[in-house]
């Protein structure tokens, strides 16, 4: 039997070091920009760009339409208090908390093709389910649940175009991929406003119970449909020609994403973790993080905001898109300039700057116009700055694979456990 092993091992060895001698040959014959680089680059935006942005839209929609219910009913049905909607939003982020990490350390060693769709399967499976929900405990309970599953989508989708894309592509594909969640707001709120006004009492079910089903359901299906799309990792995804595998590995050992010896052997879990929390970089980012997400909690209390402002519950749904439209207009525009400029620090300073002080002037006065207003400069600042603190931290912390795994995960889920008091006060409440 050790024999045995040891031959296997040997064998293993050979053809790591063969894969290895091969990639490095292929290497030094590499032109960048080739015709048919360009081609492999509009195959994998086709593969991977429009379902992720799909499915981003819809994970943020199942996520924050928990305040679009709120403002249909819910709040009313279930008996919710403030303190208790506001740990009804925060348990969310301790399911997250728990699970990200753990579901990045997965997604290393798994076929993203199957992982994310079936997460995605899952939580909108949940969705659906939370429509029964009849008091304050259950909502609390499928809240946290859905936290722990869709925790690792985000990092997960992170981690996945880094291992595709080279840094000059980087920038662009995080703004358009996070547009989606800008979007889902003004999505999410003409949805919900056709759902619970439009399907009010079908059937004896309340509007806002609908809102959890149709927009459940609505995920399940694009999951499935996700399976049959998405790409895995350069080294294995069975949509690619062996030619157009080598070169996507080629490129991006190019670019000095990885290197090949990083694409033959790996580290282990704990390898990876304890790489990533002995980088002080790593900390770095979880602050810069921290800022903005934590800002960004508005998303869960613009329609409630909006509802302030003299409008009925089905306009003040309406009301939310003007919102995220011009976010997502600014958050485009940011993140062209960056790339063109090839220049991160001062963009990501310009939009924060620009997000506190909308919020300052937000909490500072009480004239509807000019709170609506400064919520756009808010929502427009905050959005902004967060794919392009993405974008660096992925471009400076490249090697090894499942250490950027680890540093994509902690940096994402630190900043989103924030207490109940807290959130609100952050748009002046």
């Amino acid at each position: 039997m050790s024999l045995e092993k040891e031959m296997t091992k040997a064998e293993e060895h050979h053809e790591q070091v063969g894969m290895s001698q091969e990639l490095s040959d292929a290497l030094s014959n590499y032109t960048p920009g080739s015709p048919e680089e360009k081609k492999l680059v509009k195959k994998i935006d086709l593969f991977l760009m429009p379902i992720l942005w799909i499915m981003y839209i819809l994970n943020y929609v199942d996520r924050t339409n928990i305040g679009n219910a709120k403002i249909a009913g819910m709040g009313d049905d279930l008996k919710l208090t403030d303190e208790k909607y506001a740990w009804v939003l925060s348990i969310f982020f301790f399911g997250y908390l728990i699970c990200e990490v753990p579901s990045n350390m997965i997604l290393s060693r798994s076929r993203p093709s199957l992982f994310l769709p079936g997460i995605m399967i899952v939580w909108g499976s949940l969705c659906a389910v939370m429509s029964v929900s009849k008091n304050y405990s259950t909502i609390l309970a499928f809240r946290f649940i859905l936290g722990c599953i869709e925790s690792g989508f985000f990092p997960g989708v992170l981690y996945l175009l880094r291992s595709w894309y080279t840094r000059a592509e980087l920038g662009k594909r995080f703004a358009i991929f996070y547009a989606a969640a800008v979007l889902s707001g003004a999505f999410g709120g003409l949805l919900a406003g056709g759902i619970t006004s439009g399907l009010h009492d079908a059937h004896g079910i309340s509007g806002w119970r609908w809102l959890f089903i149709v927009e459940g359901v609505a995920t399940v299906g694009v999951g499935i449909i996700a399976c049959f799309v998405l790409l895995d990792y350069p080294h294995n995804s069975k949509r690619l020609s062996p030619q157009e595998r080598q070169l996507a590995q080629i490129r991006i050992v190019a670019d000095g994403l990885a290197s090949t010896s990083s694409l033959t052997g790996r580290l282990t879990h704990w390898q990876a973790f304890v790489a990533a929390i002995s980088d002080p970089r790593t900390y770095i980012f979880i602050v810069l993080f921290m800022l903005d997400v934590g800002a960004g909690t508005i998303s869960y209390f613009i329609p409630t905001i909006t509802k302030t402002l003299g409008y009925d519950s089905v306009e003040a749904q309406y009301m939310t898109v003007p919102i995220y439209a011009v976010a997502t207009v600014v958050l485009i525009f940011v993140a062209w300039s960056s790339d063109r400029h090839i220049e991160r620090r001062w963009h990501i300073t310009s939009a924060l700057v620009l997000g506190c002080v909308g919020s300052v002037v937000c909490a500072a006065v009480q004239n509807p116009i000019v709170r609506y207003v400064m919520i756009c400069l808010v929502a427009s600042g905050i959005w902004s700055a967060l794919p392009l603190i993405l974008s660096w931290a992925s471009a400076t912390v490249s090697l090894p694979p499942e250490k950027r795994a680890i540093v994509l995960a902690h940096k994402s889920h630190y900043p989103r456990v924030q207490s109940r008091e807290q959130q609100p006060r952050v748009i002046g409440l």
